[in-house]
């Protein structure tokens, strides 16, 4: 093995006017919602345990570093090929994108430059810091704020699109405003990754699989196990319980190799956790943060608390505890990834990206409860939750991470360990406590915020009426994009100010009535393309060959559907057609999609879990 260089390099030393590339063999970029939302937590605790308001920004010379990792590199040709550590260097890049644009409205005093550490320019020619040609219009894209259609594209430009939504949700409002400068300050200077150098592709493999593979340290969980194994006294009983160990982590592992680790942190913290940091200086991790960042030393260090003191102890952790949480936590995460029936709120906070949702799904559930009573549990919380993103989006509430942690936390505690009773009770008046109520509805519209859940809702919407109706429905098929014709959000108003400009004394008036979700409907690609800038009334008339919710805006949808008709009349919904698409008729239109939501979700749902 010739030369390998290795050496600590902070944030800007590592992109700053730095070339990266991969090569066409290496795997996708995959990191998910989960590993942006860890990421994010991660740095505000760091930063904020050091930062103080009134700081001068030459202290942060004197704050506490970070280490985010290793990365390995191949150097050949002139070139750095990047072996390992792409996950975290693209997502760097996109956080680094994200900071960019978040700046722009600063002022140029107050604004930290980030561009070299995005992309460097040679002979006039402007390339990306990591420089994947098949990359090169999403990251243009996205660094000029831009949306990026990913149809069609690598699953690793999809990724990247992804999460760069990520980050724009869940950037924690605590390192904003005054905190920003700084935090970007500490993140360039005091955030640093090791990178290990070889200088070909033979070398830089083994220096790969030495770290993954012959010198791999054991992981977290396998070292709670070999804790956990070693108290137990009768060989006989650790054999069985390793045995019945390896069994469900190969099934959680078959899932993805995080699901892991993943797991470990939502049951010890829906179980057990008492504590979380709280967000000002000098603030020091609690129990949330402490098992995050360690469970296996966490449960040693309490034990005791825990009940862990005999070797019986042990043994019903692993047989009793361990056992029906692991299988619990893989029935909600493979309800989470395919709509499952019974399931379906899990599947739906899943599509919100709303990750806090495991622990909190595992905290009321007792290891004797039998499968119909955790089914409910379940339901119960999921169904809590989905009332609680969509109320929140509709009123233009962040549901970024750090920003509901500190709620979820304690709503966790409160439900932990209650019976099906107690839970729905509780999280019935929880939903009356909201302050987030459907009557924000009245201005909810279209940006690049709220299109994310704004296509949730139109085909909850569309999916919910059809079911009603005894018509074949998919909410999946509304909402995935990797089918020939995915579904799209459609404005009726087509963009011709001139068309309604007796009813809007401005153009951008017209644009902002136009976002409203009243004026939207989901129709498939092409379809909605096909229809353009058409009159509304040429539009409706191929709404009438769409899904129900297009249709019903047609009046031949009122004529012989004796289905429809019976569902209007007993549901008391104000549906009714639409021979022109005027001001007013936009304004029903948004009063029956409001009261289409109160029915969706509604809290009568508690009861129906209660009584079934």
């Amino acid at each position: 093995m010739s030369r390998i260089d290795a050496r600590s390099k902070t944030v800007r030393e590592l992109l700053n006017g730095v070339k990266y590339t991969i090569d066409y063999y290496q795997r996708e970029y995959k990191w998910g919602t989960p590993q942006i939302a860890e990421l994010l937590a991660d740095l505000e605790g760091k930063f904020l345990a050091n930062y103080e308001e009134g700081h001068d920004r030459s202290q942060i010379q004197h704050y506490a570093h970070y280490f985010l990792g290793s990365i390995v590199i191949s150097h050949k040709n002139g070139r750095k090929f990047i072996i390992d550590g792409q996950q975290r260097l693209t997502s760097l890049t996109l956080l680094l994108i994200k900071l960019h644009n978040l700046q722009q409205a600063r002022d140029e005093t107050d604004q930290v430059n980030v561009t070299n550490l995005i992309f460097s320019e040679k002979f006039g020619k402007k390339s990306f810091n990591i420089d994947v040609e098949e990359r090169t219009a999403c990251m243009e894209s996205l660094y000029k704020g831009l949306h990026f259609d990913a149809h069609g594209k690598s699953e690793s430009v999809n990724n990247m699109v992804a999460r760069y939504d990520d980050f724009r949700e869940l950037f924690p409002e605590t390192l904003n405003d005054g905190a920003l400068p700084y935090f970007i300050d500490w993140l360039l200077e005091k955030v640093e990754l090791v990178e290990i150098t070889a200088y070909s592709d033979d070398d830089a493999y083994s220096v790969f699989e030495t770290m993954n593979d012959r010198g791999l340290s054991l992981s977290p969980s396998e070292m709670l196990k070999g804790y956990l194994l070693s108290n137990i006294k009768e060989d006989e009983e650790k054999i069985t319980a390793n045995d019945l160990w390896r069994k469900l982590i190969l099934e959680l592992t078959a899932l993805d190799k995080k699901e892991e680790a993943d797991f470990f942190k939502a049951w010890i913290r829906a179980r057990y956790a008492e504590t979380i940091r709280e967000r000002k200086k000098g603030a020091t991790d609690k129990d949330f943060e402490k098992i995050g960042t360690g469970f296996h030393k966490w449960v040693r260090e309490e034990r005791k608390s825990i009940g862990l003191e005999r070797s019986r102890d042990f043994k019903d952790f692993i047989e009793n505890q361990f056992s029906r949480y692991a299988l619990n936590y893989l029935q909600v995460r493979k309800a989470a990834h395919s709509l499952t029936p019974g399931m379906e709120y899990v599947f739906y906070n899943a599509q919100n990206n709303f990750t806090l949702q495991y622990p909190l799904m595992l905290a009321p559930l007792r290891p004797e409860d039998d499968q119909d009573t955790v089914e409910r549990k379940i339901r119960l919380v999921a169904g809590y939750l989905d009332i609680f993103i969509v109320r929140r989006a509709v009123n233009f509430r962040t549901l970024g991470y750090s920003a509901i942690v500190y709620t979820m936390f304690n709503l966790m505690k409160e439900i932990r360990d209650l019976d099906l009773f107690d839970l729905a009770a509780l999280l019935k008046a929880k939903v009356a406590e909201l302050t987030e109520t459907f009557d924000g509805f009245s201005q909810f519209h279209l940006n690049q915020w709220s299109k994310r859940y704004i296509h949730h809702i139109l085909a909850r919407i569309t999916h919910y009426i059809e079911e009603q109706c005894g018509i074949e429905s998919s909410f999946e098929t509304y909402i995935t994009r990797g089918i020939k014709k995915p579904f799209e959000i459609e404005h009726i108003w087509a963009d011709k100010y001139e068309r309604y400009s007796d009813e809007f004394a401005t153009h951008e008036e017209f644009a902002q009535s136009r976002d409203r979700i009243g004026d939207l409907i989901l129709l498939p690609r092409g379809v909605n393309q096909s229809l353009g800038d058409a009159t509304y009334e040429k539009k409706v008339e191929a709404y009438f060959g769409q899904n129900l919710l297009a249709k019903s805006l047609n009046e031949k949808c009122y004529r012989n559907n004796p289905s429809f008709l019976t569902f209007v009349d007993m549901s008391t919904l104000p549906f009714q057609p639409h021979s022109q698409f005027k001001k007013a008729d936009l304004e029903a239109r948004q009063e029956l999609y409001r009261q289409i939501c109160d029915n969706i979700w509604s809290p009568s749902r508690f009861d129906q879990e209660v009584e079934a």
